[in-house]
């Protein structure tokens, strides 16, 4: 394109330019004058910035301009340096510059004052177009009133090497409060001293990734953000540019958010690192564009809109940029592929504290507040999923109809589905019995525009969209769209979309239960929404979620009452024949005990994705709340295998679920596992005592009952429901912590199942072994086969030979990879001969024995030759 070209040639003759005055006027000086530029250039900041004196001090005329162009770029620096030299009384030198710049460049080129004085016009008008958001009701409010702290825990704060235990002090504060001083360090230095320049802020639906991110533009244009780091910043809704008719160029988006579209976009584009660019909701791009597609590297390239942010994150399109970029943390691998070096953050959400605020603040008299709180903190469940303040908005809407009404919602509320669908119901049963069935009709076509939009990936209707389905105007369209202004070359272009993404995807979930037909086309069948989110991933993962949430027998009854339909059975032995059909065909190899590292970016990327597929799954199972198909869903996923994963409480609640419900002969293994940071930080009194528990006495049932409980104690509990089946429990490479421990060993007295349990590289203390072999010893422990793998613990072993004269059930030990020190295998042998012991399979492989150790061992064997004793340095093994 000509004009690109011209402006590259322009701008660089005018670069090579600038160069050549500072040379010319710099070399010029003596000595004493040259030093007294450099302390008057340190002591008089340009912008709030100015160049750190150990670059200046010592510096001659040449280093000066280099440091000069690369600090402030080529033009600005003659400013900077002609305004210097008159502070330094050198003011023949700087009329002469002014002189000769104005001989070669022209008056037009006074670049850092047009910039400057636009810069407090931009802001002004960001300020004025951002100070006041709508609520979902179609209120305005403002920015500052509306938008909710949430918490924010930047990548490594909730690392995966993390033991599952009560998180620490430090771990609770490593997510912090989405305030300015937050927001500031996004862009932090690391641990190398390094700014990232691509910062992604993930979570899931609802959290308030986009509010945040208006609210980081609003205080960036009020002066409180990036102070002389960021010069303009601009926000650019994915999906909406995604959805945009025709071709835009990166220019003209800028231009776009100009007050009329009058801005110097060339001097704005040639200090490409004082630019912010917000990019809400990336998690919509499609894949990737064809290898041989070329990237888009021109700002005034006219592209698809796909393009051109993919340009922006794959740093092709103005590299030196910042990126703040939000998304659902659907797929990370397949996202920050995508991007040049990331920080990642994730919003966590609401703390249990700001639960009870946002209650207090939509509530407005204290005792209703309180009322609707503590009713929605009596269902455990229900009070999790307020972490995501627009779930937290549903409830309190829906509660406050109930509560009218005197009903309760927490009785029979436990998942997002159920809150989505009792919020639709609400309005529905508010509506005149005449209205009834028209209303009704009304819904189905708006789920029926939804699953089209979803489907297309489109989040913006026309009118004529609504005309089609003869929505427009009608009760539904006003409770559920909002009608957005946008103005247009001839006319005001009107589009709709529905008060959240989140919605979009609720109806168009709800939309196979209220209108399945055995004719309905292929494309537009649950198996093929299915089998378009085969990973569970992407733009239909939540979808999917509610899909599932609606099958529940008790839902579908709802249903059918509020919609007035009748919901055909299929659809729920569709979705239940595909689970299991998933199953088969990523069953793993048997064998596999550990995953290793994937090595290539590409193979990361697919490892993440496989990862993050099995507790998605376990997601969707968990939203059915329904025990028997949970259950003959699992059937097809014999081994539940969470690798690297952060595991956070509502995450361990779906896992407890699932477990509880789990069918005869199912394996769990978690490797590599963690937990996400503590909302609330533990008050110092708590944590004292949690450091001063006895740990070294006699341990008993009633002194577990009054020590902490663990963050996996759900978990536990769960394998102890006579329904549930599992039998086998790896836990390899997750740091036990002793409370912990304490819960699993109740865990194996009752647990009605669990014949198998792997304790692999687990990091135990002395007191988790020793808690753990108890639990081992126990009469009703089932536990047959066991499997150690500690080289840190020598004499601890003690504890857990000792529980095999008294274990009735354990017949296969295997301590590979342990040390095992002479008095250890002694006191083995021993053990080994006692009539209580009923073991038959004992493996020492890869374990290091001493002569002494091995003569042992060989008189064990003739003593009991029914025991089967491998080690390679034995006279007979298999």
């Amino acid at each position: 394109m000509d004009q690109p070209e011209d402006f590259q040639s322009g701008a660089e003759f005018r670069a090579a330019t600038a160069r050549e005055l500072l040379q010319r006027a710099l070399e010029n000086l003596s000595q004493e004058h040259l030093k007294r530029f450099r302390h008057k250039l340190r002591d008089a900041p340009q912008d709030g910035r100015s160049i750190p004196w150990g670059r200046l001090q010592g510096a001659d005329a040449l280093n000066l301009v280099e440091e000069l162009i690369q600090f402030y770029g080529p033009e600005p620096a003659l400013d900077v340096t002609r305004k210097t030299l008159k502070r330094a009384d050198i003011r023949d030198v700087a009329e002469q510059l002014k002189e000769d710049r104005l001989k070669r460049l022209g008056p037009s080129s006074s670049s850092l004052l047009s910039v400057s004085e636009y810069k407090k016009k931009y802001r002004e008008h960001v300020l004025q177009q951002h100070a006041k958001v709508k609520e979902r009701n179609a209120r305005s409010v403002k920015i500052n009133k509306r938008f909710t702290k949430l918490l924010i825990a930047r990548e490594g704060a909730a690392s995966v090497d993390g033991a599952l235990g009560p998180a620490d002090e430090r771990e609770t504060q490593r997510a912090r409060r989405s305030d300015t001083h937050t927001f500031n360090r996004l862009f932090g230095r690391d641990g190398e001293g390094q700014r990232p320049l691509t910062v992604l802020l993930q979570g899931p639906a609802g959290i308030g990734k986009t509010m945040a991110a208006k609210k980081i533009l609003y205080d960036w244009a009020a002066g409180k953000l990036y102070h002389g780091q960021v010069d303009f910043a601009f926000f650019l809704p994915c999906r909406e540019l995604l959805e945009r008719p025709g071709t835009c160029s990166l220019a003209g988006l800028i231009l776009d958010q100009c007050p009329g579209r009058s801005a110097p976009v060339r001097l704005l584009l040639a200090r490409a690192e004082r630019l912010l660019f917000i990019l809400d909701g990336a998690d919509e791009l499609p894949p990737p564009a064809p290898a041989d597609a070329a990237p888009c590297t021109d700002p005034f390239e006219e592209a698809e809109g796909a393009r051109v942010l993919s340009g922006l994150m794959g740093k092709t399109l103005l590299p030196g940029a910042r990126l703040l970029v939000t998304a659902r943390a659907t797929a990370p691998g397949r996202l920050q592929s995508r991007l040049c070096s990331p920080q990642c953050a994730e919003v966590c959400g609401f703390s249990d504290k700001d639960k009870k605020k946002y209650f207090h603040k939509f509530f407005r008299e204290e005792w209703l507040a309180e009322q609707a709180y503590r009713s929605v903190k009596e269902n455990e469940t229900l009070f999790a999923l307020c972490f995501v303040p627009f779930v937290c908005w549903i409830v309190c809407t829906v509660l406050r109809q109930q509560l009218d009404l005197g009903q309760d919602l927490s009785r029979t509320s436990k998942t997002t589905t159920s809150v989505y669908l009792f919020f639709v119901a609400s309005f529905l049963s508010s509506a005149p019995a005449a209205d009834g069935p028209q209303v009704q009709g009304e819904l189905r076509k708006l789920c029926r525009l939804a699953r089209e939009g979803l489907l297309g990936h489109r989040a913006q209707f026309a009118e004529k969209d609504l005309e089609r389905l003869q929505l427009r105007g009608s009760k539904i369209q006003r409770l559920f769209l909002s009608k957005k202004e946008l103005p247009g070359v001839l006319e005001t272009e009107v589009t709709y979309q529905f008060m959240d993404q989140s919605f979009q995807e609720f109806f168009a979930a709800l939309s196979y239960l209220l209108d399945d037909k055995g004719d309905r086309a292929p494309a537009d069948s649950v198996g093929a929404l299915l089998r378009g989110n085969a990973e569970l991933h992407g733009h239909l993962a939540l979808t999917t979620r509610f899909l599932f949430g609606l099958l529940n027998t008790e839902r579908m009854r709802d249903v059918e009452r509020h919609f007035g339909c009748v919901v055909s059975e299929r659809v729920k032995q569709d979705v239940l024949r595909w689970v299991q059909d998933q199953g088969h065909q990523r069953a793993a190899p048997e064998g596999t005990q550990e995953t290793e590292a994937p090595e290539g970016r590409e193979e990361l990327e697919e490892d993440e994705d496989e990862l993050n597929y099995v507790l998605e799954l376990l997601y969707c199972l968990y939203e059915t709340q329904e025990g028997a198909f949970v259950s003959q869903a699992l059937r097809g996923l014999p081994e539940l295998a969470l690798e690297r994963v952060c595991l956070s409480r509502m995450d361990v609640v779906v896992l407890s679920y699932c477990i509880r419900c789990c069918p005869e002969g199912q394996a769990l293994r978690l490797v590599s596992c963690g937990l996400a940071p503590a909302h609330e930080k533990k008050k110092k009194k708590n944590l004292m005592k949690r450091l001063h528990g006895s740990l070294g006495g006699s341990s008993s049932r009633a002194t577990m009952k009054k020590t902490q409980a663990s963050p996996l104690r759900s978990l536990f509990e769960a394998m102890t429901d006579q329904h549930c089946g599992l039998s086998s429990l790896t836990l390899c490479r997750c740091k036990l912590s002793d409370s912990v421990c304490r819960d699993l060993s109740e865990a194996l007295r009752a647990a009605p199942a669990l014949t198998e349990l792997g304790l692999l590289q687990n990091g135990l203390s002395e007191a988790g072994l020793r808690v753990l072999s108890e639990g081992l010893a126990w009469p009703q422990c089932r536990v047959r086969k066991l499997r150690v793998q500690q080289p840190t613990l020598q004499e601890a072993l003690h504890y857990l030979i000792g529980a095999l004269s008294q274990s009735s059930a354990l017949t296969s030990l295997d301590l590979s990879d342990c040390q095992l020190p002479e008095p250890v295998v002694t006191y083995l042998c021993r053990v080994l001969q006692q009539s209580g012991c009923r073991l038959q399979t004992l493996s020492l492989t890869s374990v290091k024995l001493s002569a002494q150790s091995l003569q042992e061992l060989r008189e064990v064997k003739k003593a009991k030759p029914g025991l089967v004793i491998t080690h390679p340095l034995l006279e007979s093994h298999p």
